[in-house]
């Protein structure tokens, strides 16, 4: 018989683990401390295996049941949910382990050691205020032109044109760190993207007599040797 609601409020912990069976592999586990743990039962490959939904009720009756539907649809497809699982995990981490702030700060600590603790300080401070908020989550490999421009952009609005040409300055080097890292394989500070193209700014805010206009950003490509300040 299908669980319902009241049938898992109303379960008491036993002096062993107790199990209350829902449909199709589904069930609630009931520790002895009393916790409520969702389970699903299912067999891959000729062996039996278990999957964890989560605590009731942070995990509702409904919301466990649409898991294991989800599980369900997999193992049709051929897919071992618990590996399917792993593998998310494994490329979350990855993601995380190659974000911008990451890489930023993995190049910030091996390329400006030998800079004034000063320098160093301003420039980890302006990717913290300037960068990090916009782009420090993302993976750096799949940043694009636009949203180098966007976080330009916020800074130009408020009239600092040094700190944004500073900024892209940064982005740009931390950007060619992992190019050269291979965490990433484009330089979208340098990818053509219409009127953004290159995403360049006059140093200091100070007008250039060519280069791309991107509205109040000039066109300035960032040389392979730049210091970046």
């Amino acid at each position: 018989m299908p669980l319902t609601d009241t049938t898992i409020r109303n379960a008491k912990p036993g002096a062993k683990s107790i199990k209350l069976f829902d449909e199709r592999g589904l069930y609630l586990e009931i520790t002895p401390p009393g916790g409520k743990l969702w389970r699903l039962k299912y067999s891959f490959g000729g062996k039996e295996k278990r999957l964890s939904f989560g605590a009731y009720p942070d995990v509702s009756l409904k919301a466990a049941r649409e898991k294991r539907d989800d599980a369900r649809r997999m193992l049709a497809d051929g897919i071992d949910p618990s590996e399917a699982r792993k593998a998310a995990k494994a490329r979350a981490l990855q993601m995380a382990e190659d974000s911008f702030e990451a890489i930023a700060m993995e190049w910030a600590k091996r390329h400006l050691a030998a800079r004034s603790e000063s320098h160093r300080t301003r420039v980890i401070r302006r990717l913290e205020r300037e960068v990090f908020p916009f782009l420090g989550k993302k993976p750096i490999a799949s940043i694009t032109a636009p949203d180098i421009l966007a976080v330009l952009r916020k800074i130009e609005t408020r009239g600092v044109l040094d700190t944004a040409h500073r900024t892209q300055q940064t982005i740009g080097t931390v950007i060619r760190y992992a190019v050269a890292t291979g965490r990433a394989e484009d330089r979208p500070d340098r990818r053509h993207t219409g009127r953004a193209a290159r995403l360049q700014i006059g140093a200091h805010g100070r007008p250039r007599s060519q280069g791309l206009h991107c509205g109040g950003l000039r066109a300035r490509t960032v040389p392979a040797d730049v210091s970046v300040a």
